[in-house]
């Protein structure tokens, strides 16, 4: 491959070194991965269908990807895709199995919606054929040579990236780096594709070991790669009590490795008949603690952070940030309000999940409900299901004092009273919201996927529904808050001071 630059034009092409092994080891470029500290692009499936089909194309294409530049509280970087720009057919100048020509029409204008957006610009490109490999070339390094300090200058961000992906099978495969303008590339290590169906993919030179003989059953149902993807996840279960602590167990069974439990409360002698892995000696210690001890004993290679927090304060908030996947298991308003956002200003699915009992006066079972909720970017927030009391939540964020004084004034409404909970009807609606992170990856299930699923296990029936944004909300994708991560406020609401 040659790049030349005549005026604004670019000679793209990447052949003359395809065989070439990844050349990061060899020292022609510094190339890096922190330590503890990863680079994961993340993007809808509406992006990856169309990266997909680019992929698949005979010839080589190419196009600017812009995302948000995300750290979260525990380093690792997240490429939040906001839009994504394929280079017109007119912007071709040539356009072969191994080589392509493309005048600045076919990137310049995205680089000026970068700049409008305050994003960074990714340059990413294909190497055709099921066989291709999609690691650059020593020509493809010469391009972004030529090319990065022209992206970070029209893009105004201090970051250019690149991605190379090649055809499979079931996808695409991918390389791709993180380039500052100081300092060494980082690898994008990671790619996580969310909406309907939920994909995991690892750079194509990761290691890819066979998962440990411990999960053959689970193989044996799904396959090496979900098993590997269940491995690879980083999930925070929100709320350890009966529903969170059975959803955080089956999730370490399965075999998540990398796992954030957070509750602001400790456990109780009531708590002792749902909250898995509790004991009488355990009452009075924080729940997290609890739950976090008893996970290790089943996973000793198990990464679990255990925050004793609540995430309606924006420090507890922040360290879901870094996190693929949350489980919604708590019971108060204000933290769903709070996880209701993530999915759209994160790019986060979330599974959110609701237990309800119902009882007469005598303390008959008169009902029993569950609810599995699927936030996925761009689907209806909770706020636009009428899943949470506005009213409840605001009153769950003031301090006694305030609440006193607008009940006083009768303005507050009333927090509610303990409700029943039964260890069976907890543990049923966790592996129901387990199951639907299960069938996500598989795709066992219909196209398209519900978003809600509704138990009443006293009648023992299932439903399911789906819905759509209100338009103008901020879930709804013209509002332009999809992977908005750096808004000023933290997700663009109002936080309590600490």
């Amino acid at each position: 491959m040659v790049a030349a630059f005549a005026g604004w034009s670019m000679v793209l092409g990447h052949r003359l070194a395809r065989k070439l092994s990844h050349h990061h080891s060899e020292g022609d470029r510094s190339v890096c991965s922190q330590s503890g500290m990863t680079v994961t692009l993340v993007l809808t499936d509406t992006v990856a269908e169309e990266l997909t089909a680019a992929a698949f194309d005979s010839v080589e294409s190419a196009g600017v990807l812009l995302a948000t530049v995300f750290e979260g509280a525990d380093g690792d970087v997240r490429l939040l895709v906001r839009r994504h720009f394929m280079v017109g057919q007119d912007a071709y100048r040539a356009r072969t199995r191994d080589y392509m020509t493309i005048t600045p029409e076919g990137y310049v204008p995205a680089l000026a919606e970068a700049e409008s957006l305050g994003t960074m610009a990714i340059w990413f490109h294909t190497h055709p054929g099921v066989s291709g490999t999609p690691l650059p070339s020593l020509a493809d390094e010469n391009v972004d040579d030529a090319i990065a300090d022209l992206f970070r200058l029209r893009s105004g961000s201090q970051y250019y990236g690149t991605l190379i992906i090649s055809p499979r099978q079931a996808g695409f495969a991918f390389s791709g780096t993180l380039q500052p303008e100081d300092g060494p590339a980082r690898l994008i290590e990671r790619l996580w594709i969310v909406g309907d169906r939920w994909r995991l993919l690892n750079a194509v030179n990761a290691d890819d070991r066979p998962p440990s003989p411990m999960f053959d059953r689970n193989v044996r149902a799904f396959g090496s790669e979900i098993q590997r993807s269940l491995g690879d996840l980083s999930i925070a279960v929100v709320g350890c009590g009966g529903t969170g602590s059975a959803v955080a167990e089956q999730l370490v069974r399965l075999g998540v490795r990398r796992l954030l439990l957070v509750d602001a409360d400790y456990l109780s002698e009531s708590n002792i008949t749902r909250v898995y892995g509790s004991t009488p000696a355990d009452v009075g210690r924080p729940k997290v603690e609890v739950l976090r001890d008893h996970l290790t004993s089943i996973a000793p290679d198990l990464s679990c952070q255990a925050v004793n927090g609540m995430i309606t304060l924006e420090p507890i908030a922040r360290h879901l940030c870094d996190r693929d996947l949350v489980f919604g298991c708590t019971d108060d308003n204000a933290g769903r309000l709070v996880l209701s956002r993530l999915a759209t200003y994160l790019l986060t699915p979330i599974i959110d999940v609701g237990v309800l009992l119902s009882s007469d006066g005598e303390g008959l079972l008169t009902g029993i409900d569950g609810r599995i909720t699927v936030l996925s970017p761009g689907s209806a927030c909770l706020v636009c299901r009428n899943r949470i009391d506005l009213a409840r939540a605001g009153a769950e964020v003031m301090t006694p004092t305030e609440r006193h004084r607008l009940a006083d004034e009768g303005y507050a409404p009333a927090l509610g009273e303990t409700e029943p909970a039964v260890v069976t009807f907890t543990t049923a609606v966790a592996s129901a919201a387990v199951s639907e992170l299960l069938e996500r990856m598989i795709g066992y299930g219909p196209d398209l996927r519900p978003s809600e699923i509704l138990l009443r296990l006293h009648e023992r029936e299932i439903s399911t529904n789906s819905a759509a944004p209100r338009p103008g909300h901020y879930c709804d994708p013209a509002s332009g808050k999809l992977g908005l991560a750096t808004a000023t406020p933290f997700l663009e609401q109002l936080w309590p001071e600490i």
